[in-house]
């Protein structure tokens, strides 16, 4: 959905002074909120919002034969469907390019985070693994779709607990989960992405803002020692200066310092009412 250039020109204008339709500064990012254990028929699931944009994550575990290359890795498959219902602009039918893109972006930064430990998946080399199967689904579309999706994506492994399995019978009873998790890493991958409008860059867009936007980039990052990056994606035509590249690392060293704390308290909660 094309934005005019009327409305392009006030946002670009309006955040040269620094300022935001909503109130927030250029690098504030809008109130998140996280809810677990909303799907009955799911090994894990979030719903999380950010602002108005609103998503749903699910995880399914299967047992699946390993990849060739990886006869003693589990596997993760992530999937994303942009729903009519979240957006004017999405359509039902196969998924479109920006669906695609989307869980290609979550899955990365999960994947290369190491985040899951893949060979603790193992059932049998070369025979049986645990295959992890995410599923996305936009709720309201109101901007950031990626960070949203990411943090619902996560916050659903996290809270995820292995189906029984019957090894000799080689079955699995999906409707008796046990209290056995999935082997994550501490260090939680936390994505961020970043928009130039006009000179400025800003995070955490409205959708309008995203539609004004010139070009974006994500970067998934942890902490382990320090913070790194453990994948980055570009989107869009316009191209980023070293020095606004610099300006973007420097900000999202500081926000995931924020996110990372708040995301830990929030999940450390509902696990533990969880298991309540």
């Amino acid at each position: 959905m094309e934005i005019s250039n009327l409305s392009r020109k006030r946002i670009s204008s309006y955040l040269r002074e620094g300022k935001r339709f909503d109130g927030r500064k250029l690098h504030d990012l809008r109130e998140i909120e996280i809810e677990t254990n909303i799907s009955k028929n799911a090994e894990g699931s979030a719903r999380v919002k950010i602002g108005d944009t609103e998503v749903i994550a699910g995880v399914k575990l299967d047992v699946v034969e390993p990849y060739p290359d990886n006869e003693d890795e589990g596997t993760l498959v992530t999937s994303a469907e942009l729903l009519p219902l979240s957006s004017p602009r999405f359509e039902a039918g196969p998924p479109k390019i920006e669906a695609i893109e989307l869980a290609r972006v979550v899955d990365r930064g999960i994947r290369e985070s190491n985040f899951i430990d893949f060979k603790k998946l193992c059932i049998k080399k070369g025979e049986k693994v645990w295959g992890i199967f995410i599923d996305i689904y936009t709720i309201n579309d109101d901007g950031n779709l990626i960070d949203a999706s990411c943090l619902a994506a996560v916050t659903a492994l996290k809270t995820a607990k292995m189906p029984k399995y019957d090894e000799k019978k080689e079955s699995i009873n999906h409707d008796e989960l046990t209290n056995k998790p999935l082997p994550l890493s501490e260090s939680i991958p936390i994505n961020l992405t970043f928009f130039k409008i006009g000179e400025s860059i800003i995070v955490d867009p409205v959708r309008e803002e995203e539609d004004s936007s010139d070009a974006r980039l994500s970067l998934a990052l942890t902490k382990d020692k320090e913070i790194m990056i453990n994948s980055i994606q570009k989107g869009n035509e316009e191209p980023l200066s070293e020095e606004e590249i610099s300006n973007i690392l420097e900000i999202a060293t500081e926000k995931f310092k924020l996110l990372e704390k708040k995301i830990k308290e929030e999940i450390g909660k509902l696990l533990k009412t969880k298991s309540k």
